[in-house]
């Protein structure tokens, strides 16, 4: 039993990144699929695929890499997980972060579904920030 899903989701990510997979699996939920809807979006990654339902449905995220084959660098430099299980981070709207001068998102989870810290700021809604990307 994992108790920290997302974080989980994000760990297999960086490992992934950092031995240069093409892809990785992530067991489902859907918000592991908005998490990495919105990553996709972004442009973070290349794609993402939900598998049939075999003993367990998986995610595989195909991951996004800079440059030639020989010099490849990945587009994700850093996942940082915000709110964990022990220790939840709200934040309304005026409060929400701006990751990197803009250069990164915060994903967040507000009543209007799971967005950037930037789309929440539109819309006027806060929320639980789960993690920073850039």
């Amino acid at each position: 039993m994992i108790s920290d899903p997302i974080g989980d989701m994000l760990t297999r990510i960086r490992n992934g990144l950092m031995v240069n997979r093409a892809t990785v699996d992530v067991p489902h939920s859907k918000l592991k699929v908005e998490i990495a809807r919105i990553l996709k979006d972004e442009g973070f990654i290349e794609d993402y695929v939900i598998g049939e339902q075999s003993p367990v449905k998986m995610i595989t995220i195909t991951l996004k890499y800079h440059g030639s084959r020989r010099d490849r660098r990945p587009v994700i430099t850093h996942l940082e997980r915000i709110s964990k299980p022990g220790r939840r981070v709200y934040r309304q709207r005026r409060d929400l972060p701006r990751v990197m001068s803009g250069l990164g998102i915060a994903i967040v989870t507000t009543p209007k579904g799971v967005m950037t810290a930037q789309q929440a700021r539109r819309q006027g809604v806060g929320g639980e920030v789960l993690c920073y990307i850039w």
